[in-house]
């Protein structure tokens, strides 16, 4: 069992950053996949970033390539989602998530938390 708690959300402007932090707590954090999704208002949740159990393979949805970096510190139990040059259809309920390396769907996820991009 994982259990998964985001901090870090907020309002910003337009260009600019933040930093997403996810902390768990639980057994063998560094065995597993750690993922982030995103939900805008009225949309389905969608998938943002991913990062392997050792932190050496990630992968970004295309709109937040070059802008966003994903990754963990296993010693310390957290993953982090830094985002850079926000925009307004960046704007959502970033979620994180975790799995094994047996399972094909994220099935831990932390509650959320709100991102908010002004224009």
């Amino acid at each position: 069992q994982v259990q998964l708690v985001e901090s870090g959300g907020g309002l910003v402007q337009a260009g600019g950053s933040l930093r997403l932090s996810c902390a768990a707590s639980g057994r063998s954090f560094g065995s597993y996949f750690m993922a982030w999704f995103r939900q805008a208002p009225g949309k389905e949740r969608e998938f943002v970033a991913s990062i392997s159990p050792r932190g050496g393979t990630t992968s970004f949805t295309d709109s937040v390539k070059g802008r966003f970096t994903i990754s963990r510190d296993n010693a310390k139990n957290t993953g982090y989602l830094q985002m850079n040059s926000l925009q307004p259809e960046d704007t959502g309920v970033y979620y994180c998530a975790a799995k094994t390396i047996y399972r094909n769907e994220y099935n831990y996820w932390g509650q959320g938390t709100q991102v908010t991009v002004s224009s």
